[in-house]
């Protein structure tokens, strides 16, 4: 009875918040967790849940596959905004719920924080988890990454469910041998592109092989320590692939598994990767592929990720960044553009972005291709100039300004094409300044 009268105030909350105007992010879930620690096991679900965790791609990721699963004409209840924490998932579950706790869907999609997936998943079903990468994130807050990686890890000792997992990042595909009853294991990979590389150029973990030890070896690397590896003493990392990406053409925006070639709207690695993960996902739901195709040919996931608008005519690309391997995938996208551009940098350390700025030391600002000149805006605005002059490039071409607003109109003073780069905090102001 406790639990029907939570989702019952909750209920009610939330049609209060509606009149208001207000959706309430993840307030209902907090009010709730708050009551009652068990609240999860309260629901009943009948479909198959999808949860989608990593360091970076996991709102892409999970917003591709319930947009891919709704172009199929299923029921899709998802935390599409990005609430992605216990509160957030509780959040969504209450306002799709009836008072007994039973939740109408063909699919429940999840994006869930990387932390949080032993958390949720201990009272909760789980039919299929995705995992995409693991990078150093937000040091104060989750620790270094083997300690994240080994409560997720813990977690899946006893999972039996579906498991998605990344092939060519070394701390992931570890993870499919964490339960050795586990016959559901999926491995999906990309297929050397055009400008990966023989050596490493950004800051990347998982070095070693976590079973022997050994340095492992890699064959090419696509970005950070993303890439085709293996370990010479235990041929670690030689899985069979359940989906192999080739072909990639960020030019065209189009890859290929098989003999099926799928269009993106998006031209970078990153997201290729991304893409893969949906298709292998939603195959173990035989969803057909022209459904997919179709999917991934529309879907775009505007809101400051790869966005890109005209701003006062002028062409610009804008994405969130909040740690290093972010920034310097944005960094790669723009310099794979040959186009002459400027780029503005908006870097703030709010409680939510981390207190420790540190990591923009691990953001690989070298050789950066036809920048013609460099804003930087928010809190630490001097910090990240200094960082980038550092680099070598040219002081006389690095403006810094507190003032978000000055920022932007500066960075307008030219026709140039524009790269804008927000860590988390500061991407919806950025947004606002921009005028979107």
């Amino acid at each position: 009875m406790k639990n029907f009268f939570i989702v019952l105030i909750m209920k009610l909350f939330y049609i209060g918040l509606k009149i208001l105007g207000k959706n309430g992010g993840n307030l209902l879930g907090k009010v709730a967790y708050d009551w009652n620690r068990n609240i999860f096991k309260y629901f009943k679900v009948d479909c198959p849940v999808i949860a989608v965790t990593a360091t970076n791609g996991k709102t892409m990721t999970n917003n591709a596959i319930g947009y891919t699963l709704k172009t199929a004409d299923k029921k899709v209840i998802s935390n599409i905004e990005g609430n992605n924490m216990e509160t957030g998932i509780l959040s969504t579950l209450l306002k799709n719920c009836t008072l007994t706790g039973k939740i109408k869907a063909d699919f429940l999609v999840f994006e869930v924080d990387e932390g949080y997936v032993p958390v949720i998943f201990k009272d909760f079903r789980l039919d299929t988890l995705v995992v995409l990468d693991f990078f150093r994130d937000q040091l104060d807050r989750n620790g270094e990454v083997e300690s994240l990686i080994l409560r997720i890890d813990e977690f899946l000792k006893t999972y039996t469910g579906n498991l998605v997992l990344n092939n060519d990042d070394p701390n992931v595909a570890r993870l499919g041998k964490a339960n050795p009853d586990n016959k559901n294991v999926y491995y999906f990979s990309v297929d050397k592109y055009k400008f990966a590389t023989k050596n490493i150029k950004e800051a990347g973990e998982g070095k070693f092989c976590p079973f022997c030890n050994t340095r492992i070896e890699y064959e090419y690397y696509q970005y950070s320590h993303i890439g085709k590896f293996k370990c010479p003493n235990c041929d670690y990392g030689n899985n069979e692939i359940y989906k192999l990406a080739t072909d990639v053409d960020l030019e065209n925006r189009t890859f290929k598994i098989g003999d099926i070639t799928y269009k993106t709207r998006f031209n970078s690695i990153y997201n290729i990767y991304n893409f893969v993960a949906v298709i292998s996902c939603v195959s173990l739901y035989n969803i057909e592929t022209s459904y997919i195709k179709e999917s991934l040919s529309k879907f775009v996931l505007n809101n400051g990720r790869l966005e890109e608008v005209t701003i006062r005519d002028i062409p610009t690309i804008i994405n969130l960044a909040k740690n290093p391997t972010g920034c310097n995938v944005s960094l790669r996208i723009l310099n794979e553009d040959n186009d002459e551009k400027e780029l503005l940098f908006v870097l703030n350390d709010n409680l939510a972005d981390g207190l420790d700025v540190s990591w923009i030391w691990d953001i690989n600002f070298d050789n950066l291709n036809n920048v013609k000149r460099i804003i930087t805006s928010g809190t630490r605005a001097y910090d990240i100039a200094i960082r980038i002059k550092t680099s070598g490039f040219n002081e006389s071409k690095i403006e810094a300004y507190l003032n978000l607003h000055e920022a932007v109109d500066s960075l307008y003073k030219t026709n140039t094409k524009k790269y804008v780069i927000a860590n988390y905090t500061s991407l919806q102001p950025t947004r606002k300044a921009l005028g979107l």
